[in-house]
Parts: structure tokens; C-alpha cells; sequence
């Protein structure tokens, strides 16, 4: 195949398998269970008995840090008290168990004006103890706890301490929760006597149910920093990490996790209905953890420990993606507005790779003053394809042309936008952040007057009218033609970011700019050639 035939299957190939790419995840997207109404006090049931396998004791005794081992429970429970501070209202249930956790910040108010519940109703629970015995876990699961605070609480700048003490025939369970007002909490659990028993921070939490090619699951980072990721649909079952520092159920803006940066905890992974993860950690007679709910904003995080960052997962691309993030933030406090940043950090991203862009456009112009020779040489030597390739390259050495010159810039960028995408798609530093009052209020959720897709539309098209293209076969023209209106029809119709179509937007913008002086620049360029040929 000849090279310029690459180049542009290539450039087509990208752009379809783009379409496809964004298409997909909107029109097939993971199947997540809504939450109805707004009631934090409704009755919730534990699915243990789906979730979990019955483990022997044979398996108990080989690998004691598997919850595998916990028998299954199927229980009830009603709310045993709640905590509200200004961010969240936390609901504890009659099993000892965060139950229902609100975000009350202005800026998660749903479009119905309910605030977010992030836990699904039909969903393990956070801080479910599940006991290897079987018969002590039967008893836990009919058992109520009882709390040293009633009603709802209210918590105010500092701590609040919650015990929830169960006592059964032959053991008594304590839960002591030290609240702070961000949603993270101190845990310990002490056991009247030595019993083996495991702990989840539940079933990951339910931020939203977009038609997006999110990363939901679990993640579990390890003692040698290793980050795990396990997610939903990937789950075996039989994963077991020991020592680990985090272990972490997360959606696309929100987690719910323990960690312990001094002992590390045993977790093992339990494979759900849909094969999704759900953590357990194994428990102690006088267990001590970290533990976190709510937003997976970075500096909440960061203001708990600098290393529950960690948590934060941009999917395949977390090693640019991370980085791009920590830009994007330091740019925005500094401006002091999220689409400012974006805009500005577009602008540096084109910069940085200016001197690879400059090298492929000028190379694909210099490919399209050769197209007529090159199609003369296909016709003549159309029945001999080794003549035909050995007389393209003496044309190509011969004009100095790189047939894989506009290739390959494209291809080193195109890790860099799909890192962006991650980013602009999964931070939740985005939600509530206005770019312009009025009009992009929140760059988390889309245009609502559609300019941005209408804008990038056109963007498109125009970038497409001056950069040098040259095929052959009229209907890859056409498509890659009608590409621009895709990708518009394509983003007004589905509600992607804001923030995202930002980013493009600019970004074509920049490159319009951008290849506009690389023609002047080419010109110019050939008129010196010319000059010195008739000098």
C-alpha cells in the first residue's frame, strides 16, 4: 500500500473510529440502577445473597483475608439516625450502615431540584459487616444497633462522634464514627471477642446515570503505590490485595473508601451481579480506618491525606490524564475560572506541540504540490506495483517529502486528546463552574443553547476547507466531508459537557490559526525555491 494511501485512511479511520468511540458510549451505555424520589429514609436491602458465594471451610482456612468466606445475609433496616452538615446529609440505618448519603451543595441540584442521593437503594452498604460464621451473621442481619445520638443531627465545624453498638448472644459489635464536616470519617470497630468478620465501604456510589463511556468500579492501590483499577463488568471474584492503603468504590464524580496509610488493609474483591467489584476489607477485633464519602474533588481529598488523590481515576489514560489535571487546576487558580483554564490550557497544549504540527502540515502540503506526478506514476505503472513504489520514492527523496510526515504528529496526538477527554469528561471540579453567567453555567453539563456544538461544526469545516488533503476515491471525500455535520448533529443531540466542547472548539480554532500560517509560511517558502531556481 502506497503511503499517502495510508496517511488518508488513516485521517479517515481516526475520525470514524471517533464517531464510533463517542457514539458507543452514548448509545450503549453501562447499565446503572436510578434512584427514584428524594426520601433518604426509605427501606434499603442488602444483596448479599446475590453477591456472594457461600465459601467452605476449606477455602476459609487457605485464604483467610477472602471475604468469600462471609456466609450470605438478606436484611432490612430503617433509619437509626442522620447527620447533616452543609455538604451532605448522611443517613445511618438500623444495621449500623450509611444507608443514604445527600449532597446538599447547590452546585449537585439536580435539574428536578432534588439533591443527589448517591447510593443506590437496592446496593450493599457502606460499613456492612458480614461475619465468616454463619450463624453469628444470621443473628447480625435481624439484630438492630443501638446509637448514642437520636433524630437528626446537626454537624457543624467540628467532629461529631457517632457509637453504634449491636449485641448479640454471644458477641457484642461497636462501630465508632468520628464525622467530619467533608465526609470523611475516623472508623473503628471493636468485637467483645476475637471473631473473623469482613467490612465493605459498599457498592459504589451513584453520581449520575450519563450516556457516557465512563470508568465506574473499584480501586485499590497497594503497598508498593500500584494503582488497581477493577471495573464494573471486569470483576473475577477471586482478587485479594494484601497491605493495601486505599480501597476505594467509585463513579464518575464520587467514591466511597477506607484507607490506612500506616498498617494497610486486607481486601479482597467479590464479583457481583454483572460481574461489578465490591470490596471487603478484613476485619480485626480492634480495626482502625480512614474513611471517606462523597465528591471525588481533589482538594478535599487532598486536604484529608495528599495521597487519597490517588482515588481520583481518569481510566486509560490516568498517566496523561493525571498530569493534564494538575495543570488545568494550578491555571485555574490562578485565572479564577474553569473555562478561562481550559481555553488557556489549549492554547499550551498547541504550543508544546507546535514544532511536531509545523512538521506534518508542512509535509502534507509539500504531498499535495506532488499529487498530479504521483498519480501520473500510478497510471503509468499501474500493472507493476514494485516499479510503481520504487519510482514514489525517488519522487519522494527527490522533493525531500516524508509520506509518513502528517501521519505521525497525528498519531502522538491523539493520546493527548483523549487524556483531555477523560479529564473535561470526569473531573468534578467542573460541575457548577460557570465560564460565562448566563449562558455556560455549568461546565458539567451541556449547552443549553447549542452554540458551542453549532460553533464546532462549523470549526470543523473550516479547518477542513484549508488543510491540504488529497484523495482519490470520491467517497472517502464525501465522508470525511460530511464529517464536521456528524460531529455537530452529533453534539447537540447527546449532551455531552460543556466543558468538553469547549476544549474543541478552541482547539480547532487554534489549529485554523495555526494552519493559516503554515500556508503563508509554505508559500513563502515555494517562492524562495522558485526565486532561486531563476536566479
Amino acid at each position: 500500500m502506497e503511503q499517502q494511501d495510508l496517511n488518508k485512511r488513516l485521517l479517515l479511520a481516526l475520525a470514524l473510529s471517533f464517531l464510533v468511540f463517542i457514539g458507543y458510549s452514548y448509545l450503549f451505555p453501562t447499565q446503572t440502577p436510578v434512584q427514584s424520589g428524594n426520601d433518604a429514609n426509605a427501606t434499603t436491602r442488602s444483596v448479599a445473597s446475590r453477591d456472594v458465594p457461600i465459601a467452605s471451610n476449606k477455602t476459609q482456612m487457605s485464604q483467610n483475608t477472602s471475604a468469600k468466606a462471609a456466609p450470605q445475609a438478606v436484611a432490612a433496616a430503617d433509619t437509626l439516625a442522620t447527620v447533616r452538615s452543609d455538604k451532605f446529609k448522611m443517613t445511618i440505618d438500623k444495621l449500623g450502615r450509611i444507608s443514604q448519603f445527600e449532597l446538599l451543595e447547590e452546585k449537585y441540584r439536580q435539574a428536578d431540584g432534588h439533591n443527589p442521593q448517591i447510593l443506590a437503594p437496592d446496593k450493599t452498604k457502606p460499613l456492612e459487616i458480614r461475619f465468616s460464621d454463619k450463624n453469628i451473621n444470621t443473628e447480625a442481619f435481624k439484630t438492630d444497633y443501638v446509637a448514642n445520638i437520636e433524630g437528626d443531627v446537626t454537624l457543624k465545624s467540628e467532629p461529631l462522634k457517632v457509637i453504634l453498638t449491636q449485641t448479640l448472644s454471644s458477641l457484642t459489635v461497636t462501630k465508632t464514627l468520628t464525622i467530619k464536616p467533608n465526609g470523611a470519617y475516623d472508623l473503628e470497630v471493636t468485637t467483645s471477642s476475637p471473631v473473623s468478620y469482613f467490612i465493605t465501604p459498599g457498592y459504589r456510589p451513584i453520581a449520575d446515570t450519563s450516556r457516557y463511556l465512563i470508568v465506574r468500579g473499584a480501586l485499590v492501590k497497594t503497598p508498593d503505590g500500584v494503582i488497581n483499577t477493577i471495573e464494573d463488568g471486569e470483576a473475577k471474584g477471586d482478587e485479594v490485595f494484601k497491605n493495601a492503603r486505599i480501597a476505594s468504590a467509585f463513579d464518575r464524580y464520587v467514591a466511597s473508601m477506607f484507607y490506612d496509610f500506616k498498617e494497610g488493609m486486607n481486601v479482597s474483591v467479590l464479583k457481583t451481579e454483572g460481574d461489578n467489584p465490591l470490596l471487603f476489607v478484613e476485619g480485626k477485633p480492634d480495626l482502625k480506618l480512614g474513611g471517606y464519602i462523597g465528591p471525588k474533588e481533589y482538594k478535599i481529598l487532598a486536604a484529608i491525606n495528599p495521597e487519597l488523590t490517588d482515588a481520583i481515576e481518569f481510566g486509560w489514560f490516568t498517566f496523561l490524564s493525571y498530569p493534564f489535571f494538575k495543570v488545568l487546576m494550578w491555571i485555574e487558580s490562578v485565572v479564577g475560572n474553569w473555562g478561562w483554564a481550559i481555553i488557556l490550557f489549549t492554547l499550551l497544549v498547541k504550543l508544546v506541540l507546535f514544532p511536531l504540527s509545523y512538521k506534518g502540515m508542512m509535509s502534507m502540503q509539500k504531498l499535495k504540490e506532488l499529487a498530479p506526478k504521483m498519480k501520473e506514476l500510478r497510471e503509468r505503472y499501474k500493472d507493476d506495483p514494485a516499479k510503481l513504489n520504487m519510482k514514489m520514492m525517488e519522487l519522494y527523496k527527490k522533493h525531500n517529502a516524508n509520506p509518513m510526515g502528517g501521519c505521525l504528529p497525528m498519531l502522538l496526538q491523539i493520546p493527548v486528546f483523549f487524556a483531555l477527554y477523560r479529564v473535561l469528561l470526569n473531573a468534578d471540579e467542573l460541575q457548577g463552574a460557570v465560564w460565562i453567567s448566563g449562558w455556560i453555567d455549568n461546565l458539567a453539563a451541556a449547552d443549553p443553547y447549542y452554540v458551542l456544538p453549532v460553533l464546532m461544526g462549523i470549526s470543523m469545516w473550516v479547518q477542513q476547507k484549508i488543510t491540504p488533503t488529497n484523495f482519490t476515491d470520491p467517497m472517502q471525500e464525501k465522508i470525511f466531508q460530511f464529517f464536521p455535520l456528524l460531529i455537530a448533529l452529533m453534539f447537540i443531540i447527546m449532551p455531552f459537557p460543556s466543558g468538553l466542547v469547549l476544549y474543541w472548539v478552541v482547539n480547532n480554532i487554534f489549529t485554523i490559526v495555526q494552519q493559516l500560517v503554515i500556508n503563508k509560511a509554505y508559500q513563502k517558502h515555494k517562492a524562495q525555491i522558485a526565486a532561486q531556481k531563476h536566479s
